[in-house]
């Protein structure tokens, strides 16, 4: 979504932001007192760029367009160019986010292979080098701005080895867990290798939508806040002399990676960031947050696990939230009873009647009707949820999310309709 230049361009999506669209974006949080952090994936997660042919060649996995190979020159010259357009675009920030998790299988392209068998290197080494590289140019060529990047890669590096780097001094981890069984013993043993290793200061971060499902569609609230609540827990148990917490980033996710389908469309998770935002302001999420909630988004009840289609509030975008948890919730369900348990359409109009397009005349008088009902109800409700999502969403956006979640079901089901209406109009009443 970001419009890069140049060499750069073919990243870009056609929807890209204008670099107007992005100056407004930037104005609107000053306004509203939110400091704007960018984030560029520099190691992992790189699919974006190495997908392209331009740059195919700099995948560290010949295979795999995921990882970034850290032994090429071009590579660190590609990142390089990448962070100076984005920081071209974001004056006057403190911080950048760097990205750098879940670089798989780095170690295992033929040039790591190499180095390692001769025993020049390890997995360990490639990771720090590379991010200590790209960290040591953003703190030298803009001074004042410090790298944050994600922990998970530096999870299993030894305290030591961290040392050995020096990595303390050029970037900030942000330490990441979406789970509602979040340790935190487990939690406190890592930053307190943190510490030892020379952080100063760390990050959380946590997720007010995705994380449970790649093709989840509708947000569960219950499982973030109690999320959530153990992150609470961890800040309680911090010790006085550990690194400065300097807040954390309640993530929302909206695909799991760059070739994965749509997870929860924002609307939908909206009523989840607010029992998120509330539960970490208050230290709690009891009756009081609740009523709050309920009042800003417009709720007159409010459940804490999948909402209602009766009350989905009257915040922007609760009319997508509202017509998404009916489709969601009832759709497949509908044609499936309609389809699967009606006796005479199992009886008299099965598949094999429907090949060869005949049915008794009496019998269907005993579906028709509710076949044509159904189908209306659920063409008027998709119809109304496609100029919804066209309001906020791009085509292509649109369209992804109703063949993922809408076509399937009721694709079956206009066929049935076709099949009726064909076997009606054949004359071939027997």
């Amino acid at each position: 979504m970001f419009p890069y230049e140049g060499k750069l361009q073919v990243l870009r999506s056609s929807n890209a932001y204008s670099p107007s669209d992005i100056k407004e974006v930037i104005n609107l949080a000053r306004m509203h007192n939110f400091e704007v952090i960018p984030l560029v994936q520099t190691f992992g997660h790189m699919e974006f760029v190495l997908k392209h042919e331009s740059f195919s060649q700099l995948r560290e996995m010949k295979m795999y367009p995921n990882s970034l190979n850290p032994h090429k020159k071009e590579s660190m010259e590609l990142v390089k160019s990448m962070i100076d357009q984005i920081m071209a675009m974001h004056k006057d920030i403190k911080w950048v986010h760097i990205g750098s998790d879940e670089v798989y299988y780095l170690g295992e392209g033929e040039e790591s292979k190499k180095l390692i068998e001769q025993s020049q290197t390890n997995v360990d080494s490639l990771f720090l080098s590379h991010v200590k590289a790209i960290a040591s140019y953003i703190i030298t060529t803009h001074p004042g701005v410090k790298p944050i990047l994600w922990d998970d890669m530096l999870r299993n590096i030894t305290e030591d080895k961290l040392k050995e780097f020096m990595l303390c001094q050029f970037v900030e981890p942000m330490i990441w867990d979406y789970n509602t069984n979040l340790d935190v013993h487990k939690m406190m043993l890592q930053i307190r290798k943190y510490q030892s290793a020379g952080f100063s200061q760390i990050w959380f971060a946590s997720a007010f939508k995705g994380a449970t499902g790649a093709a989840q569609s509708l947000t569960p609230i219950s499982y973030h806040l109690t999320n959530h609540l153990q992150w609470l827990k961890v800040v309680e148990a911090l010790p006085r002399d550990s690194p400065q917490l300097q807040g954390i980033a309640i993530t929302g996710w909206q695909r799991y990676d760059h070739f994965s389908v749509l997870c929860e469309l924002l609307p939908v998770g909206i009523p989840s960031l607010a029992v998120s935002l509330q539960t970490l302001k208050n230290g709690m999420f009891s009756e009081k947050e609740e009523d709050l909630v309920k009042k800003c988004l417009g709720f007159k009840t409010f459940r804490i696990n999948f909402l209602s289609i009766e009350d989905a509030g009257n915040f922007p975008g609760s009319d997508i939230l509202s017509r998404i948890t009916q489709i969601i919730t009832y759709l497949q369900e509908s044609v499936d009873k309609l389809l699967e348990e009606n006796m005479y359409i199992k009886g008299w109009f099965s598949n094999y009647h429907r090949k060869r397009k005949f049915v008794h005349p009496i019998i269907i008088r005993h579906f028709e009707g509710e076949v044509r009902s159904v189908h209306a109800n659920w063409e008027t409700a998709i119809s109304e949820l496609r100029t919804a999502l066209e309001g906020i969403y791009y085509p292509d956006t649109v369209e992804e999310w109703l063949e993922e979640h809408v076509n399937p079901a009721f694709t079956r089901l206009q066929q049935f309709v076709q099949d009726m209406d064909e076997a009606l109009a054949s004359g071939n009443l027997k």
